[in-house]
């Protein structure tokens, strides 16, 4: 919140960007048989708007030697709405020279299918609000079933965040949900582990 009242959010973002291209390509060169890993970097919503990011992007990937394949930038839901126009350009843009993009948080919004029609995304992260309590609450298993539907008709792949436990897991399973995110998955550790095989996740 400090960084974004005083408008430092894109500097932040683009030395995020910087510095996870920059350790994102020592590692796939250090290890270059690891074929279809996509490694994520969230955008702020001040940064959706600001002239020349893509630019900035595509000059990254190519420094670093990082194939715009292997990169998907993480918007969140509200962020989207926020900057409408600016973000459907950042993504089509960005999605021509190969990026993907995963729309965070999603379900959080009031109008959220009507605006899921203008942001050409790859990915729904379904809002962990809706997921955590799904095994005991209706309502929140009808969300997560509505908003997989919805993701899987338009070709978008779904992302269940919060799964803490295996009973989450089993329900996400019997309706289709595509990707699991969190603790019942495993712990979030560092890169360098994970890429030694230390983490314990395929």
């Amino acid at each position: 919140p400090a960084a974004e009242r005083y408008n430092l959010m894109p500097a932040i973002d683009r030395w995020v960007i910087h510095n996870s291209l920059a350790e994102i390509g020592q590692h796939l060169h250090a290890k270059p048989g690891l074929p279809g890993t996509v490694f994520s970097i969230n955008l702020s919503g001040a940064s959706l708007g600001e002239e020349n990011l893509d630019l900035f992007i595509v000059d990254q990937l190519a420094l670093h030697q990082v194939l715009p394949q292997r990169v998907c930038f993480e918007i969140t839901e509200t962020a989207a709405v926020g900057n409408l126009d600016q973000a459907a350009t950042l993504i089509k843009t960005l999605k021509a020279k190969g990026c993907r993009f995963a729309l965070d948080d999603f379900g959080s919004g009031l109008s959220s299918f009507r605006y899921l029609k203008l942001l050409s995304v790859d990915y729904l992260k379904i809002d962990g609000a809706f997921v955590k309590d799904m095994v005991d609450d209706p309502v929140d298993y009808a969300m997560v079933q509505a908003i997989n539907t919805v993701g899987h008709v338009m070709g978008i792949k779904t992302i269940a965040e919060y799964v803490e436990n295996d009973a989450i897991l089993e329900r996400l399973r019997e309706l289709g949900v595509d990707y699991a995110q969190g603790y019942g998955i495993h712990k979030p550790c560092p890169m360098e582990q994970w890429l030694a095989g230390r983490c314990g996740v395929d």
